[in-house]
């Protein structure tokens, strides 16, 4: 995070956002972690400065997700900002100010029909009420940092990997902002057994 931010990051006018949402992750911070005044030290020993810098850069240090923020835009709503560690053959820059629809633009099964859906679905997140889903993804290595721009197209599919994001939806309170955080997962393919890899390719047929 700290050797790539302009890489990775996209913070302008997420503020009151980040704030809100660092809040919301140190009442609910696990086990092993330890609180005083403005800093928190992590289970592996790291400590976390508050107050240093962007409040969504500490909430990004003290979790394992990326996390992007949307706001509504109108009737719609778009991508405001965030952090994106371990994109997926996508890079954030190319997307913040954009609606859901024009985000997915690259993604041909992502139809006005299916828009319609997610749009849907992104008014109906209440707060205390957080949505989860998973998908998964196979590449040729185990990287987890895979930026792509959306001018080019990917063509290697080879399943040495299969890399599995698990996505939340949390409305926040008080601003009214949709935090979607991603936790990305990267294991071996021949570390499935035979039966899991059978489900897969039922899933995606």
């Amino acid at each position: 995070l700290i050797a790539r931010r302009s890489e990775v990051a996209e913070l302008d006018g997420i503020e009151a956002e980040a704030q809100e949402l660092l809040a919301l992750i140190l009442a609910h911070l696990g086990e092993g972690y330890e609180v005083s005044g403005g800093s928190v030290r992590r289970p592996d020993g790291v400590v976390v400065d508050l107050e240093e810098d962007h409040p969504l850069i500490a909430a990004r240090r003290l979790v394992q997700e990326d996390l992007l923020i949307h706001r509504a835009l109108g009737d719609v709503h778009g991508l405001a900002g965030g952090i994106l560690c371990f994109p997926a053959s996508w890079t954030l820059s190319e997307k913040v100010g954009r609606n859901l629809m024009d985000v997915h633009a690259p993604v041909e099964e992502y139809d006005v029909d299916l828009g319609a859906r997610v749009q849907r679905l992104f008014d109906g997140i209440k707060p205390g009420r957080p949505m989860m889903r998973a998908n998964y993804l196979t590449y040729k290595d185990a990287d987890l940092f895979h930026p792509m721009s959306e001018k080019n197209r990917r063509h290697d599919f080879t399943p040495n990997f299969m890399r599995v994001e698990r996505q939340c939806l949390v409305r926040l309170p008080e601003t009214q902002a949709v935090v979607f955080s991603i936790h990305t997962y990267v294991v071996p393919m021949d570390a499935l057994s035979d039966a899991a890899r059978h489900g897969l390719i039922e899933v995606r047929s």
